[in-house]
């Protein structure tokens, strides 16, 4: 009996801090209705770009994104023998820049980023694989406060036959995405 009621308590804990992920990555909070944050937003509405190239900004939400390179062909990332992952096709790292344009700290998920064939097919990253191939990466997990950015390259597997063509990037799960052609 006591098992289940630790049981039940745990279960309720992760709700919670799921919930309140979720809800960070949203944005949270309610909006403001001042004229200052109306023209804010009007202002980041005429500055997105429609489809970005390698190495120009586009924004989404409260993130402005840059794509600075992007290699593929790559079968093994990882430090060394004991902290490496092989990929199931190729590896694809985009090398990335994120700086936060809203007015509080915002969260980047990696886990909402996409690459994107010519037929539209969507390729997330690779956890495990970005994780390993982290030496020079801020992006895991990676809380941005207003006017900071984070550098930082995702890895993405995708079949040896792909081509991508295009990344999909978003401040939240929820949001609508910033395009960047590749």
């Amino acid at each position: 009996m006591k098992w289940f009621k630790r049981h039940k308590i745990l279960t309720v804990i992760l709700i919670v801090v799921v919930l309140a992920v979720v809800a960070s990555a949203a944005g949270g909070g309610k909006p403001s209705t001042s004229p200052a944050s109306s023209t804010k937003k009007a202002n980041v509405a005429r500055t997105t770009n429609p489809v970005a190239r390698i190495g120009e900004t586009t924004r989404d939400g409260k993130f402005e994104f840059m794509v600075k390179a992007i290699e593929c062909g790559k079968t093994v990332v990882g430090p060394n023998q004991y902290l490496q992952k092989t990929a199931q096709g190729q590896y694809c790292l985009v090398t990335l820049n994120i700086k936060n344009i809203g007015d509080r700290q915002q969260y980047f998920s990696e886990g909402d980023q996409k690459l994107l064939n010519s037929a539209g097919q969507q390729y997330s990253p690779d956890s495990t694989a970005t994780l390993y191939n982290s030496d020079n990466s801020d992006t895991f997990l990676a809380q941005i406060n207003p006017g900071n950015s984070v550098e930082g390259v995702l890895v993405f597997d995708i079949p040896k036959d792909q081509i991508p063509t295009t990344a999909e990037l978003h401040d939240s799960s929820f949001s609508g995405g910033a395009k960047v052609t590749l």
